[in-house]
């Protein structure tokens, strides 16, 4: 049996960090590494673990003219996407997890769990990541550590969140007033996709990851604690974390207005939270800023709106698809200091992916000569990892401690029929309405079928830490006096013709759409087409200069097809009655969306 190191070379020394640094000592007695490394953030460890990876042949250099400081990283081939049905919520009652989570007991799952973590580090560094989700002098941030045996891990965790010494100091201070930190377990184990599981308890703030090495089950700061379990976290303490964009929208009068936008995985929401107007909307003086592309964590502040802070601090993004024409801001932020997952390379080593141009590739992201009779390039859920600071429409609100005040929410998902471009919901209950009944075409970004229509309420189906029945009570909670809460709307960029192409053009084009939002916000326009599923914008509304939109396009773009909807409504109704007698009184009775 290995020796146990001792973690003395701990920089929590202080009696407030004994609790960090006992549950070190507990982990390493279990997995029994062969060294405990407490990570700093520092640009020299950074680049020591680069080299080190580089060194393992874990992660490759790409080509150093063209992309400086940018490397590969090429995952398993079984180990390539979020695995939600392997991703469980361990609450004392069942009932707390809900029938949206996978469940299992507290118990069986630490006892599960724990023989897997069983000599698992043998041979291994023990990293410890103490990171601050949220700017670091935020009241609205919160913290986590989390242990793994993964450089990759690690390196991806600095540049996604606030890690390090400024982390572990906040620790330390919260520690003294009691407050506890979240902590996560890690190990790539075998990747084993037969031994491969991601058990959170909300009640006691754990996750513990084991056997895969993908962002979404591996960055345990990320969705597993973003949101899983700060979604529970949220409810206790009264705010809401979400699967949100935050944008910040500057009309030609110099106002601002903050959107946050809740869309499934790889639904266009890094493209939108970057959008670069079209000409002429710059010419007018419309700007775009980023807060964030992922999450959103908005709290009500003393003058009854919800403000709202990004609590990561870089991007996990889907390289596919992105290009000049569609996220020439996203394309600009990756040409340094990037790590790539799982992209395919040229024949003079630059990354390269689908959509990005008309190169071929000389290498797939398995690392085989490219070959069309493979399937593509680059893998579809490929993933590029970089400081949200690298962006040129990054906002410097992104580090305000207060975070930035919402003018509207909005919903939308991937639904080629049916939905409209644009509609308002008629009040904040109805909103919820909408949100809980959304849908959407299933991506790459989740292992199993991809295209397959399915609910998920607002787009919080993969990651809602609790009863999806008491989520939907908790927002509705905030519709109180004094409250003055943002309008919320729901949109779909994804409406198909008959011919199967898409009938708006989206990417910077779809601030014609904001644009009619802010104006509902704001008062400047007071009417629109009232209808079944809430307030649709008249054709006159919407700025559609220099769009070739055919009149029919544009009706079945803007139109609601009444019987059509009929059906929709009875089965969102049905799916939401699905959560039983913990759903709010009269939430499915209401039109959906």
């Amino acid at each position: 049996m290995n020796a146990v190191p001792r973690p003395q070379a701990s920089p929590a020394h202080g009696s407030r960090l004994a609790a960090l640094n006992d549950w070190v000592a507990e982990v390493a007695a279990l997995t029994r590494p062969d060294a405990i490394h407490w990570c700093d953030g520092s640009d020299a460890e950074y680049a020591s673990l680069l080299e080190g990876m580089v060194a393992e042949g874990t992660l490759l250099p790409l080509n150093q003219q063209t992309h400086p400081g940018c490397y590969l990283h090429r995952s398993d081939p079984d180990d390539v996407a979020r695995v939600e049905h392997l991703t469980f919520v361990c609450t004392r009652e069942r009932d707390d997890a809900g029938p949206n989570n996978h469940w299992m007991p507290p118990a069986d799952a630490h006892a599960k769990m724990d023989a897997l973590f069983d000599g698992c580090m043998r041979g291994r560094t023990l990293y410890v990541v103490p990171y601050c989700m949220g700017p670091i002098d935020s009241p609205l941030a919160r913290c986590g550590v989390e242990i793994t045996d993964s450089p990759y891990v690690v390196a991806n965790m600095r540049l996604m969140t606030r890690m390090g010494v400024d982390a572990l100091s906040r620790i330390e201070r919260e520690g003294a007033d009691g407050k506890v930190f979240v902590r996560g377990l890690h190990s790539t184990g075998e990747l084993d996709p037969e031994r491969r599981f991601i058990m959170h308890f909300p009640e006691d703030l754990a996750i513990k990851s084991f056997g895969s090495g993908y962002g979404g089950n591996a960055l345990l700061g990320k969705k597993c604690h973003a949101l899983r379990l700060a979604s529970w976290q949220a409810r206790q303490e009264g705010w809401l974390a979400e699967h949100m964009l935050i944008l910040g929208l500057e009309t030609p009068a110099g106002d601002t207005h903050y959107i946050a936008a809740a869309f499934p995985s790889a639904c266009g929401k890094t493209n939108l939270a970057m959008l670069i107007p079209p000409a002429s909307y710059r010419a007018k003086g419309w700007k775009v800023t980023t807060v964030g592309d992922d999450i959103c964590w908005m709290h009500p502040g003393e003058d009854g709106r919800l403000w709202a802070i990004n609590p990561e601090a870089g991007y996990f993004g889907v390289a596919p698809g992105t290009s000049a024409k569609t996220n020439p801001n996203a394309l600009a932020m990756i040409q340094r200091d990037t790590i790539y997952t799982n992209v395919a390379v040229t024949d003079d080593n630059q990354p390269w992916w689908e959509g990005l141009d008309d190169r071929v590739p000389a290498f797939d992201w398995q690392g085989r000569p490219f070959d069309p009779a493979n399937g593509p390039a680059a893998h579809p859920n490929a993933r590029f990892t970089v400081r949200a600071r690298q962006c040129p429409s990054w906002s410097p609100r992104a580090e305000d401690p207060q975070g930035v005040p919402i003018s509207a929410i909005v919903f939308g998902g991937r639904r080629s029929t049916l939905v409209p471009l644009v509609f308002e919901a008629r009040d904040w209950t109805h909103g919820v309405q909408v949100g809980a009944s959304m849908g959407s075409e299933t991506t790459a970004a989740a292992t199993g079928a991809v295209g397959v229509m399915r609910r998920d309420p607002m787009a919080m189906k993969p990651f809602c830490g609790y009863h999806f029945g008491d989520y939907f009570a908790h927002w509705l909670s905030f519709d109180k006096p004094g409250a003055k809460l943002p309008k919320i709307f729901h949109v779909n960029w994804f409406r198909k013709g008959e011919d199967g192409k898409f009938l708006w053009p989206g990417f910077g084009e779809n601030i014609r759409v904001l644009e009619w939002m802010v104006a509902r916000v704001d008062g400047s326009v007071v009417s629109g087409e009232d209808s079944d599923i809430g307030l649709l914008p008249t054709r006159t509304q919407l700025d559609l200069d220099d769009i070739a939109l055919a009149t029919e396009d544009l009706d079945r773009l803007l139109g609601i097809e009444h019987d059509a909807w009929a059906v929709e409504r009875d089965a969102a109704v049905a799916d939401l009655n699905a959560y039983g007698v913990r759903l709010p009184v009269g939430l499915g009775s209401s039109d959906p969306a």
